[in-house]
Protein backbone atom coordinates (compact mmCIF):
# COMPACT_ATOMS: atom_id res chain seq x y z
CA UNK A 1 0.00 0.00 0.00
CA UNK A 2 2.81 2.37 0.56
CA UNK A 3 4.61 1.98 -2.82
CA UNK A 4 1.05 2.78 -4.47
CA UNK A 5 0.97 6.00 -2.39
CA UNK A 6 3.94 6.65 -3.24
CA UNK A 7 3.68 6.10 -6.97
CA UNK A 8 0.34 7.93 -7.04
CA UNK A 9 2.05 10.74 -5.48
CA UNK A 10 5.24 10.61 -7.85
CA UNK A 11 2.98 10.49 -10.64
CA UNK A 12 0.65 13.46 -9.42
CA UNK A 13 3.75 15.58 -8.54
CA UNK A 14 4.85 14.91 -12.23
CA UNK A 15 2.05 15.69 -14.24
CA UNK A 16 1.39 18.85 -12.22
CA UNK A 17 5.16 20.00 -12.47
CA UNK A 18 4.69 19.30 -16.55
CA UNK A 19 1.38 21.35 -16.15
CA UNK A 20 3.25 24.63 -14.91
CA UNK A 21 5.93 23.82 -17.27
CA UNK A 22 3.51 23.36 -20.27
CA UNK A 23 4.35 26.88 -21.83
CA UNK A 24 8.84 26.19 -21.62
CA UNK A 25 7.21 22.45 -23.09
CA UNK A 26 5.31 24.26 -25.58
CA UNK A 27 8.67 26.08 -26.83
CA UNK A 28 10.54 22.75 -26.68
CA UNK A 29 8.17 20.57 -29.22
CA UNK A 30 8.25 23.71 -31.49
CA UNK A 31 12.09 23.64 -31.98
CA UNK A 32 11.77 20.04 -32.14
CA UNK A 33 9.26 19.80 -34.66
CA UNK A 34 10.90 22.91 -36.47
CA UNK A 35 14.18 20.78 -36.32
CA UNK A 36 12.31 17.41 -37.84
CA UNK A 37 10.72 19.60 -40.59
CA UNK A 38 14.26 20.64 -41.72
CA UNK A 39 16.23 17.49 -41.26
CA UNK A 40 15.98 16.31 -44.42
CA UNK A 41 17.02 19.26 -46.17
CA UNK A 42 20.32 19.81 -43.55
CA UNK A 43 21.24 16.23 -44.29
CA UNK A 44 21.31 16.49 -48.30
CA UNK A 45 23.23 19.87 -47.75
CA UNK A 46 25.25 17.73 -45.79
CA UNK A 47 25.66 15.16 -47.97
CA UNK A 48 26.17 16.83 -51.53
CA UNK A 49 25.46 16.13 -54.99
CA UNK A 50 27.75 12.23 -54.01
CA UNK A 51 25.63 10.76 -51.21
CA UNK A 52 28.00 9.00 -48.38
CA UNK A 53 30.58 11.79 -48.86
CA UNK A 54 30.08 14.43 -46.31
CA UNK A 55 31.32 17.70 -48.26
CA UNK A 56 30.23 20.34 -45.60
CA UNK A 57 30.13 20.08 -41.81
CA UNK A 58 26.34 19.68 -40.66
CA UNK A 59 26.85 22.82 -38.59
CA UNK A 60 27.54 24.72 -41.77
CA UNK A 61 24.28 23.24 -43.63
CA UNK A 62 22.25 24.54 -40.78
CA UNK A 63 23.72 28.00 -40.66
CA UNK A 64 23.45 28.27 -44.31
CA UNK A 65 19.60 27.64 -44.10
CA UNK A 66 19.33 30.20 -41.52
CA UNK A 67 20.86 32.73 -43.26
CA UNK A 68 18.87 31.67 -46.61
CA UNK A 69 15.38 31.91 -44.28
CA UNK A 70 16.46 35.31 -43.13
CA UNK A 71 17.31 36.84 -46.41
CA UNK A 72 14.32 35.96 -47.94
CA UNK A 73 12.65 37.50 -44.63
CA UNK A 74 14.61 40.76 -44.70
CA UNK A 75 14.12 40.73 -48.69
CA UNK A 76 10.39 40.54 -48.39
CA UNK A 77 10.62 43.46 -45.54
CA UNK A 78 12.67 45.76 -47.87
CA UNK A 79 10.24 44.93 -50.63
CA UNK A 80 6.51 45.08 -48.79
CA UNK A 81 7.49 47.80 -45.37
CA UNK A 82 7.81 51.10 -47.27
CA UNK A 83 4.90 49.96 -49.75
CA UNK A 84 2.92 49.56 -46.75
CA UNK A 85 4.11 52.85 -44.69
CA UNK A 86 3.11 55.18 -47.94
CA UNK A 87 0.00 52.91 -47.88
CA UNK A 88 -0.89 53.84 -44.18
CA UNK A 89 -0.12 57.29 -44.89
CA UNK A 90 -1.90 57.82 -47.71
CA UNK A 91 -4.77 55.92 -46.13
CA UNK A 92 -4.71 58.57 -42.88
CA UNK A 93 -5.00 61.56 -45.31
CA UNK A 94 -8.00 60.53 -46.35
CA UNK A 95 -9.82 59.07 -43.69
CA UNK A 96 -11.68 62.04 -43.51
CA UNK A 97 -13.13 61.86 -46.85
CA UNK A 98 -13.42 58.30 -46.70
CA UNK A 99 -15.54 58.54 -43.66
CA UNK A 100 -17.86 60.55 -45.04
CA UNK A 101 -18.47 58.42 -48.00
CA UNK A 102 -19.13 55.75 -45.24
CA UNK A 103 -21.75 58.37 -43.91
CA UNK A 104 -23.17 59.18 -47.04
CA UNK A 105 -23.99 55.42 -47.95
CA UNK A 106 -25.18 54.56 -44.55
CA UNK A 107 -27.50 57.76 -44.59
CA UNK A 108 -29.04 56.52 -47.96
CA UNK A 109 -29.97 53.34 -46.82
CA UNK A 110 -31.22 54.80 -43.25
CA UNK A 111 -28.84 53.02 -41.20
CA UNK A 112 -27.90 56.32 -39.62
CA UNK A 113 -29.97 58.91 -38.56
CA UNK A 114 -27.27 62.12 -38.63
CA UNK A 115 -24.12 62.77 -39.90
CA UNK A 116 -21.50 63.40 -37.39
CA UNK A 117 -17.52 64.40 -37.38
CA UNK A 118 -14.61 61.92 -37.80
CA UNK A 119 -13.98 64.53 -34.38
CA UNK A 120 -16.96 63.40 -32.57
CA UNK A 121 -16.45 59.59 -33.62
CA UNK A 122 -13.25 59.57 -31.61
CA UNK A 123 -14.74 61.33 -28.53
CA UNK A 124 -17.50 58.98 -28.71
CA UNK A 125 -15.24 55.91 -28.79
CA UNK A 126 -15.01 53.45 -26.04
CA UNK A 127 -12.65 54.78 -23.72
CA UNK A 128 -10.00 53.11 -20.85
CA UNK A 129 -11.79 53.40 -17.05
CA UNK A 130 -8.73 55.66 -15.70
CA UNK A 131 -5.25 56.28 -16.47
CA UNK A 132 -3.77 53.11 -14.54
CA UNK A 133 -5.55 50.97 -17.21
CA UNK A 134 -4.58 52.83 -20.24
CA UNK A 135 -0.83 52.93 -18.54
CA UNK A 136 -1.18 49.16 -17.64
CA UNK A 137 -2.63 48.05 -20.86
CA UNK A 138 0.31 49.56 -22.74
CA UNK A 139 2.81 47.65 -20.06
CA UNK A 140 0.85 44.76 -20.79
CA UNK A 141 0.44 45.10 -24.91
CA UNK A 142 4.86 45.70 -24.28
CA UNK A 143 5.40 42.66 -22.10
CA UNK A 144 3.39 40.13 -24.76
CA UNK A 145 5.51 41.78 -27.60
CA UNK A 146 8.73 40.85 -25.49
CA UNK A 147 7.51 37.37 -24.51
CA UNK A 148 6.95 37.00 -28.31
CA UNK A 149 10.32 37.98 -29.46
CA UNK A 150 11.93 35.49 -26.17
CA UNK A 151 10.18 32.94 -27.36
CA UNK A 152 10.99 33.04 -30.98
CA UNK A 153 14.80 33.36 -30.25
CA UNK A 154 14.18 30.88 -27.66
CA UNK A 155 13.03 28.57 -30.53
CA UNK A 156 15.79 29.49 -33.08
CA UNK A 157 18.79 28.85 -30.84
CA UNK A 158 16.76 25.34 -29.74
CA UNK A 159 16.16 24.26 -33.31
CA UNK A 160 19.85 24.99 -34.26
CA UNK A 161 21.08 22.96 -31.15
CA UNK A 162 18.28 19.98 -31.86
CA UNK A 163 19.77 19.94 -35.55
CA UNK A 164 23.36 19.94 -34.15
CA UNK A 165 23.10 17.23 -31.58
CA UNK A 166 19.94 15.23 -33.43
CA UNK A 167 22.31 11.98 -33.82
CA UNK A 168 23.87 11.73 -30.30
CA UNK A 169 20.68 12.42 -28.66
CA UNK A 170 18.81 9.82 -30.55
CA UNK A 171 21.65 7.52 -29.58
CA UNK A 172 21.24 8.19 -25.96
CA UNK A 173 17.71 8.20 -26.23
CA UNK A 174 17.15 4.71 -27.83
CA UNK A 175 19.42 3.12 -25.33
CA UNK A 176 16.90 3.41 -22.40
CA UNK A 177 14.53 1.00 -24.87
CA UNK A 178 14.97 -2.98 -25.13
CA UNK A 179 17.81 -3.75 -27.90
CA UNK A 180 14.94 -5.50 -29.78
CA UNK A 181 13.15 -2.73 -30.18
CA UNK A 182 15.90 -0.13 -31.24
CA UNK A 183 15.42 -0.69 -34.79
CA UNK A 184 11.65 -0.23 -34.97
CA UNK A 185 12.40 2.95 -32.93
CA UNK A 186 14.63 4.39 -35.61
CA UNK A 187 12.51 3.26 -38.21
CA UNK A 188 9.16 5.26 -36.43
CA UNK A 189 11.58 8.39 -35.80
CA UNK A 190 12.53 8.41 -39.57
CA UNK A 191 9.25 7.86 -41.05
CA UNK A 192 7.77 11.31 -38.43
CA UNK A 193 10.63 13.53 -39.38
CA UNK A 194 9.49 12.69 -43.01
CA UNK A 195 5.82 13.46 -42.33
CA UNK A 196 6.97 16.82 -40.46
CA UNK A 197 9.22 17.65 -43.16
CA UNK A 198 6.51 16.99 -45.63
CA UNK A 199 3.96 18.94 -43.48
CA UNK A 200 6.26 22.24 -43.56
CA UNK A 201 6.96 21.63 -47.15
CA UNK A 202 3.12 21.31 -47.78
CA UNK A 203 2.67 24.72 -45.87
CA UNK A 204 5.18 26.36 -48.31
CA UNK A 205 3.01 24.93 -51.19
CA UNK A 206 -0.43 26.49 -49.02
CA UNK A 207 1.54 29.85 -48.94
CA UNK A 208 2.31 29.73 -52.35
CA UNK A 209 -1.32 29.12 -54.14
CA UNK A 210 -3.34 31.49 -51.58
CA UNK A 211 -1.14 34.38 -52.38
CA UNK A 212 -1.22 33.51 -56.55
CA UNK A 213 -5.18 33.21 -55.91
CA UNK A 214 -5.26 36.43 -53.89
CA UNK A 215 -2.36 38.35 -56.14
CA UNK A 216 -4.86 37.21 -59.62
CA UNK A 217 -8.37 37.61 -58.06
CA UNK A 218 -7.02 41.20 -56.38
CA UNK A 219 -5.41 41.94 -59.52
CA UNK A 220 -8.46 41.50 -62.00
CA UNK A 221 -10.75 43.47 -59.34
CA UNK A 222 -8.11 46.19 -59.60
CA UNK A 223 -7.89 46.70 -55.93
CA UNK A 224 -5.16 49.15 -54.90
CA UNK A 225 -1.59 47.20 -53.43
CA UNK A 226 -2.87 43.74 -54.64
CA UNK A 227 0.46 42.29 -54.32
CA UNK A 228 0.83 43.60 -50.64
CA UNK A 229 -2.14 41.65 -49.98
CA UNK A 230 -1.10 39.17 -51.32
CA UNK A 231 1.91 38.46 -49.55
CA UNK A 232 -0.45 39.31 -46.05
CA UNK A 233 -2.72 36.45 -47.47
CA UNK A 234 0.56 34.21 -48.07
CA UNK A 235 1.99 34.92 -44.89
CA UNK A 236 -1.49 34.67 -43.09
CA UNK A 237 -1.68 30.94 -44.65
CA UNK A 238 0.82 29.42 -41.89
CA UNK A 239 -1.90 30.73 -39.37
CA UNK A 240 -5.40 28.42 -39.15
CA UNK A 241 -8.56 30.20 -39.04
CA UNK A 242 -7.24 33.78 -38.16
CA UNK A 243 -4.36 34.34 -41.15
CA UNK A 244 -7.03 33.88 -43.92
CA UNK A 245 -9.60 36.34 -41.59
CA UNK A 246 -6.68 39.38 -41.15
CA UNK A 247 -6.02 38.97 -45.32
CA UNK A 248 -9.52 39.02 -45.81
CA UNK A 249 -10.03 42.28 -43.44
CA UNK A 250 -7.05 43.99 -45.00
CA UNK A 251 -8.32 43.44 -48.56
CA UNK A 252 -11.95 45.00 -47.37
CA UNK A 253 -10.03 47.74 -45.76
CA UNK A 254 -8.14 48.40 -49.09
CA UNK A 255 -10.94 47.98 -51.36
CA UNK A 256 -13.15 50.61 -48.81
CA UNK A 257 -10.87 53.36 -50.27
CA UNK A 258 -12.06 53.04 -53.89
CA UNK A 259 -15.77 51.99 -53.19
CA UNK A 260 -18.26 50.23 -50.85
CA UNK A 261 -19.15 48.19 -53.87
CA UNK A 262 -15.61 47.34 -54.45
CA UNK A 263 -14.88 46.41 -50.68
CA UNK A 264 -18.10 43.79 -50.89
CA UNK A 265 -16.92 42.38 -53.90
CA UNK A 266 -12.99 41.33 -52.30
CA UNK A 267 -14.67 40.78 -49.54
CA UNK A 268 -17.04 37.71 -50.68
CA UNK A 269 -14.11 36.68 -53.26
CA UNK A 270 -12.01 36.12 -49.68
CA UNK A 271 -14.84 34.48 -48.51
CA UNK A 272 -14.91 31.52 -51.10
CA UNK A 273 -11.22 31.83 -51.30
CA UNK A 274 -11.19 31.11 -47.50
CA UNK A 275 -13.95 28.13 -47.81
CA UNK A 276 -11.64 26.80 -50.58
CA UNK A 277 -8.64 26.66 -48.79
CA UNK A 278 -10.07 25.16 -45.54
CA UNK A 279 -12.19 22.64 -46.80
CA UNK A 280 -10.95 21.58 -49.40
CA UNK A 281 -7.47 23.03 -50.44
CA UNK A 282 -5.79 22.33 -46.78
CA UNK A 283 -7.10 18.94 -46.15
CA UNK A 284 -6.52 17.27 -50.03
CA UNK A 285 -3.16 18.87 -49.97
CA UNK A 286 -2.41 17.24 -45.96
CA UNK A 287 -3.70 14.06 -47.32
CA UNK A 288 -1.19 13.97 -50.48
CA UNK A 289 2.17 15.15 -49.21
CA UNK A 290 1.30 14.09 -45.24
CA UNK A 291 -0.78 11.23 -45.47
CA UNK A 292 -3.20 12.49 -42.73
CA UNK A 293 -6.70 12.04 -44.21
CA UNK A 294 -9.03 15.04 -44.51
CA UNK A 295 -11.32 14.24 -41.47
CA UNK A 296 -8.33 13.96 -39.51
CA UNK A 297 -6.85 17.69 -40.74
CA UNK A 298 -10.32 19.01 -40.51
CA UNK A 299 -10.57 17.23 -36.31
CA UNK A 300 -6.51 17.83 -35.06
CA UNK A 301 -7.74 21.85 -36.64
CA UNK A 302 -10.88 22.10 -34.44
CA UNK A 303 -9.49 20.12 -31.24
CA UNK A 304 -5.59 22.17 -31.44
CA UNK A 305 -7.51 25.17 -31.78
CA UNK A 306 -10.03 24.51 -28.89
CA UNK A 307 -7.33 23.26 -26.33
CA UNK A 308 -3.85 25.74 -27.51
CA UNK A 309 -5.42 28.74 -29.89
CA UNK A 310 -3.80 29.55 -32.60
CA UNK A 311 -0.55 27.83 -31.67
CA UNK A 312 -2.25 24.35 -31.15
CA UNK A 313 -4.43 24.50 -34.31
CA UNK A 314 -0.66 25.45 -35.96
CA UNK A 315 0.66 22.42 -34.10
CA UNK A 316 -2.34 20.41 -34.72
CA UNK A 317 -1.76 18.57 -38.38
CA UNK A 318 2.27 17.36 -37.15
CA UNK A 319 0.93 16.41 -34.32
CA UNK A 320 -1.60 14.08 -35.57
CA UNK A 321 0.94 13.06 -38.36
CA UNK A 322 3.37 11.95 -35.49
CA UNK A 323 0.22 9.86 -33.52
CA UNK A 324 -0.02 8.12 -36.69
CA UNK A 325 3.22 7.25 -36.69
CA UNK A 326 3.13 5.60 -33.35
CA UNK A 327 -0.33 3.96 -34.08
CA UNK A 328 1.01 2.46 -36.94
CA UNK A 329 4.02 0.93 -34.95
CA UNK A 330 1.90 -0.09 -32.53
CA UNK A 331 -0.52 -2.07 -35.12
CA UNK A 332 2.73 -3.31 -36.34
CA UNK A 333 3.80 -4.95 -33.22
CA UNK A 334 0.12 -6.25 -32.87
CA UNK A 335 0.57 -8.35 -36.27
Amino acid sequence: MVQTVLTVAVVAILIAALWAAREALLLVYVSALIAMGFSPLVQWLEQGPHRGRTRVPRWFAILAIYLAVILVVVMVGVAVIPRLISQAAALWAKLPDEFDKVQTQLLRYRLLRRRVTLAEAVQNAPSGTSAAAAVGTVIGALSSFAGGVFGIVTVLILSFYFLVEARSMFDHLVRLLPEGRRGEAALAARDSVVKVSAWLGAQVVLAGVMGTFAAVGLGYLEVPYFYVIALVAAIGEMIPFIGPIIAGLTAVGVALTVSVKLALTAGAYFLVLHQLESNILVPKIMERRVGVSPVAVMIALLVGGALWGIIGAILAIPTVAIISVIIEDLAHRET
